[in-house]
């Protein structure tokens, strides 16, 4: 199936005459790596200097080091770039599917590529691979490289086998056999210092002060936790928190959020099969941002809108804040009134 696949991409790409793709906000390693393999195939096919785009911000410190390590060539998204596209122009997504999900391209643009591995649905695009039960689209980018027997040079191959490893939480969260037969099929190709160096990038204070704001303000009920980092500038703390948290005895389910910007930014993970945090999300926020995911791990934005430019008085802020988005999680777990 993977190899089918592949020629069917490459033959879409041998089509075209230029390929733009476009990261989802706040890109992550699978993202990336994702990205960049499909490049790699894209250049094979006969497309020259594939563009790759992404919003948001590279903010947690192992994507810094992931993009600035591998020096990857990125440009901050142009909705230029998209729009009135000249024939033969390809528009791809990596590791998110639908416009305007989790990007910020324009609803109803046309889509050419999509390649990913997380829940959604009404996926329209000339070239659809979306594989919920695989654990990386890192995954699948390493499936098409070697069924079209393109041999990996060592940033490639380094970025994908970090990609899947970064996705999978080094093989513990949601990991098949098909990212263990990917990253044996990478392991003689990277560069393993250099792995080493993307495992253990430094972590900033504003990184650690959030993660510390989140144990201070955690509540348990019901082997659920939930906790805020309160309001920060880094983004990424919130699923570091979230992870951290997670390790707590006692604890099956972990959701942080934080104020970043303008928005309510949340994290979630279970490995409690009896909750689903992807729906949990959705359920509790989708009237009023975008939430969703698998269901180990899932994670959601909404926007403060009024709120946004309420400075005056930061802790009445957090507080509303709190009260709110707790009581919706309590509400879409079904544990109003657990002790």
């Amino acid at each position: 199936m993977s190899r089918s696949r592949a020629h069917q991409l490459h033959d879409l790409l041998a089509d075209g005459s230029e390929i733009t793709i476009v990261c989802h906000n706040n890109p992550d390693p699978d993202c990336l790596a994702s990205a960049l393999a499909l490049g790699r195939i894209a250049a094979g096919a006969g497309i020259d200097e594939p563009r790759i785009l992404y919003s948001g911000d590279i903010s947690h410190q192992q994507n810094r080091a992931f993009v600035n390590l591998l020096d990857m060539d990125l440009e901050r998204f142009d909705a230029a770039a998209i729009q009135d596209r000249p024939a033969g122009s390809l528009l791809a997504f990596v590791d998110h599917s639908v416009p305007g999900a989790n990007n910020p391209v324009p609803e109803e643009t046309p889509v050419d590529i999509v390649i990913d591995h997380h829940p959604a649905e009404d996926i329209d695009a000339q070239f659809v691979d979306h594989r919920e039960e695989i654990g990386a689209a890192a995954t699948i980018l390493t499936q098409y490289i070697r069924a079209l027997d393109i041999e990996p040079d060592t940033v490639l191959a380094t970025a994908l086998l970090f990609a899947i490893r970064r996705e999978t939480l080094n093989f513990l969260r949601g990991a098949t056999r098909a990212e263990y037969d990917a990253a044996g099929y990478l392991h003689d190709h990277a560069d393993h210092e250099l792995l080493r160096q993307l495992s253990s990038p430094s972590v900033t204070g504003a990184t650690l002060d959030a993660i510390a704001t989140a144990i201070d303000n955690r509540m348990t009920t019901a082997a659920v936790l939930i906790s805020h980092v309160g309001r920060t500038t880094e983004r990424d703390a919130v699923p570091q928190a979230a992870d951290y948290l997670a390790t707590l005895e006692g604890v099956e389910t972990v959701i942080v959020f934080g104020i970043i910007h303008g928005a309510i930014h949340l994290s979630a993970r279970s490995p409690d099969p009896r909750i689903h945090v992807g729906d949990v999300l959705r359920e509790a926020f989708a009237d009023v941002g975008s939430a969703g995911g698998h269901h180990n791990v899932a994670g959601g934005e909404i926007p403060l809108r009024i709120f946004a430019d309420y400075t005056t008085d930061d802790d009445q802020l957090l507080t509303i804040v709190e009260q709110v988005i707790t009581a919706r999680l309590l509400a879409a777990l079904d544990l109003n009134g657990t002790n």
